[in-house]
């Protein structure tokens, strides 16, 4: 089982990576329209290819988890994403996070405990 937690953690963290560099890909976009321009520039921008490569990264390492492990263990595992965007929002993007959140994340956290116990 610790096995199965540690790769969920490093996919889990994949995952909330890429919605890291997907908000940033997105602050550095300019206005979306239907031309060259605007494509080549989503195209060549950094931040959207590292989002591009954590996705990819994880859908490989989460077909991996399927394919090895049963999947009541290994899907209720994949919250930890929603725990890490969560952090990562809080401490990367500096938003207010209220209350009522941080009491949700502690559920999940509770919830993966069980579930890997």
């Amino acid at each position: 089982m610790w096995t199965l937690l540690l790769l969920a953690l490093l996919q889990s963290a994949l995952l909330a990576l890429g919605q890291v560099a997907l908000k940033l890909a997105l602050s550095s976009f300019p206005p979306l329209e239907w031309s060259w321009h605007c494509v080549a520039s989503i195209l060549t921008n950094g931040w959207f290819a590292a989002c591009g490569l954590c996705f990819g990264t994880a859908s490989l390492l989460w077909t991996y988890m399927v394919k090895h492990f049963p999947l009541s263990a290994a899907y209720p595992l994949l919250s930890l994403s929603y725990v890490m965007g969560l952090l990562a929002a809080a401490f990367i993007f500096h938003e207010h996070i209220p209350l009522t959140r941080w009491i949700g994340v502690a559920l999940i956290l509770m919830g993966v405990f069980l579930v890997a116990r």
